[in-house]
């Protein structure tokens, strides 16, 4: 019989499948490193952008979730043709590598242009992304805990991004925009390099595959 777990203890997931622990840790790592950005994107886009004001924030956030709503369906679809769930994986991990690169590029952008094109391509990553790692998610969630997985992921990030959220402006206004950034960039590569965990567990099959369509 399966020890169970309630309350708090849940939250340190003795319980749970090896996938969703370690999706859960990894993206407990990479939320919460984004929340750093939280109070200071704007900030930094208006005073260190040339020609940059508030509008333009609202617009590269607009490139954002537009490029992401627009390729994801498609890409999920593409992904879905795929027999197995091995390109999930690699999307997920290759994606999350991607991912945690973009915050360097804003230490170099210079003009709205190039930011433009910066959230236009982390929206398309993104919109590949998600996708796959969510179908990853709850292939594996356990059965009969389903509910509480999925509550202890939402919650643990949430907090995450809530306590660094809280400091990251005081890192940006005692260190600079551009050690944040680096930071970011930082913990963003190790919470992805903590997929590598889930690897042994993915289900075979193949790019070869791809054109095998699933009914």
């Amino acid at each position: 019989m399966n020890k169970r777990y309630s309350g708090w203890q849940n939250y340190l997931m003795f319980n749970f499948s090896s996938v969703i622990r370690w999706m859960i840790i990894s993206d407990l790592i990479i939320v919460g490193s984004y929340g750093l950005l939280g109070p200071i994107f704007a900030v930094f886009i208006t005073d260190y952008i040339d020609g940059a004001n508030i509008q333009v924030a609202g617009i590269a956030m607009t490139i954002f979730l537009v490029t992401k709503s627009i390729a994801q369906i498609p890409l999920a679809t593409l992904i879905d043709k795929i027999k197995g769930e091995r390109d999930d994986f690699w999307v997920v991990f290759i994606g999350s590598i991607i991912m945690s690169l973009v915050p360097l590029a804003y230490v170099f952008i210079k003009t709205v242009p190039q930011l433009y094109l910066v959230q236009a391509i982390y929206g398309a990553v993104t919109a590949a992304t998600f996708p796959a790692y969510m179908a990853i998610f709850h292939r594996h969630l356990d059965n009969g805990k389903e509910g509480t997985e999925l509550g202890v992921y939402y919650t643990l990030t949430d907090i995450g991004s809530a306590m660094t959220g809280a400091i990251g402006g005081s890192l940006a206004y005692y260190l600079g925009f551009k050690w944040v950034f680096i930071l970011v960039v930082i913990f963003n590569l190790l919470g992805s390099l903590f997929l590598i965990f889930i690897k042994r567990d993915m289900k075979s099959g193949d790019w070869k595959d791809f054109w095998l369509i699933r009914k």
